[in-house]
């Protein structure tokens, strides 16, 4: 068992038990992360007593605080803080400590093959709960909602509740991912969650949580609005919402980029249908996917000698019409056919008819 030196801190240790040496009532998260990897926490004596068990560690605690956290960086959140502190990390590996000849990095480089390997299954660290679904497809964590999938209404899930992050499962399957929320009473849902409910009941989407929460986000993007706004004018808000639920839909499966792309394109070409833009999207994620790709508008001149083929579907009237060529066949006429019982008429006069007598 490998020992590492612990100042006592309060995620790991519950209760220091003064007059029994180095005695903790540990975390129970806190035992289990221990035996996963394979360590046993070594804590230091509080106070002046354990001041010199603790080495340059708050030396070196205190030269990154004053150099990196002063003053106090402002980001809008902990994700955010821990990338800054990532750079922060790698700009340190490249520092020289004093005379020495090699950086923090290559000193460390030097003893990386002496550690032991890590386990090869990762520790999930969050605080485990096993809520059920509710009605509305959501889960109630620290009074706070996240929804799931709407087929795993009335059902208990894991919940794996972290410091930056809630994560649901469905026996190991991760079937939702929410930023944490500390607002009591909040709300955290997604739109993919809701879309089989909302095809059948188009009416609700328009003024939902889930749809202002992804406008909010970044998710429903201006290309999906005018796709939307678009389909409504040739078919109605019911149809049109479920043409829409359909584009969004594709985004379980394709890059939300090729999607987009392929709704510019429908677009384009007037055809309001998700088969059209499913197609385009499939074009645009096999050209993206080609050695060598460069975007075709890039350049006035790119597409000045292409001659694109776009596949269109033939149950939308509109999106057919909207690609076909203008028709410059004349009309089609029957006087051929009223010729023909002209001569009819003339070849066969009326015959008498003959009383049947029995």
């Amino acid at each position: 068992m490998k020992h590492i030196r612990y100042d006592n801190l309060t995620s790991a240790v519950t209760k220091v038990i003064y007059g029994a040496g180095r005695q903790r009532v540990e975390n129970e998260r806190w035992v289990l992360f221990g035996s996963h990897y394979g360590f046993d926490a070594f804590y230091c004596e509080p106070g002046i007593k354990g001041a010199h068990e603790k080495g340059g560690v708050e030396g070196e605690v205190g030269r990154f605080r004053r150099n990196f956290l002063t003053p106090v960086p402002a980001v809008a959140s902990l994700l955010e803080l821990n990338e800054k502190l990532r750079v922060w990390d790698e700009a340190e590996d490249r520092r020289r400590i004093s005379q020495r000849i090699r950086t923090i990095g290559q000193d460390f480089a030097v003893e990386q093959p002496l550690l032991s390997r890590l386990p090869a299954e990762d520790f999930d660290p969050g605080l485990i709960l096993t809520p059920r679904v509710d009605r509305s497809s959501l889960v109630t964590i620290r009074s706070t909602k996240y929804s799931v999938p709407v087929r795993f209404i009335n059902r208990k899930v894991r919940v794996s509740l972290r410091a930056t992050e809630v994560r649901i499962f469905d026996g190991r399957t991760l079937i939702a991912s929410h930023p944490r929320s500390v607002a009591r009473g909040g709300q955290c849902v997604q739109l993919d969650h809701y879309l089989e409910v909302l095809r059948i009941k188009p009416g609700a989407l328009p003024g939902s949580t889930a749809l202002a929460q992804a406008r909010e986000s970044g998710e429903f993007t201006p290309a999906h609005d005018a796709f939307w706004a678009a389909a409504r004018r040739t078919d109605g808000d019911a149809d049109a919402t479920r043409q829409l639920i359909d584009v969004l839909l594709l985004h379980r499966t394709m890059d939300a980029r090729d999607v987009i792309d392929g709704i510019g394109a429908a677009l384009g070409i007037g055809a309001v249908s998700a088969d059209v833009v499913a197609v385009e999207a499939r074009r645009v994620a096999a050209e993206r996917s080609a050695p060598g790709w460069v975007r075709p508008d890039c350049h006035p001149g790119a597409k000045a000698d292409v001659l694109e083929h776009r596949v269109l579907s033939l149950t939308d009237p509109a999106a057919v019409i909207a690609g076909l060529p203008p028709d410059k066949r004349p009309l089609p006429s029957v006087a051929g056919y009223d010729e023909l019982l002209k001569h009819r008429a003339k070849s066969s006069p009326t015959a008498p008819v003959k009383e049947q007598v029995s």
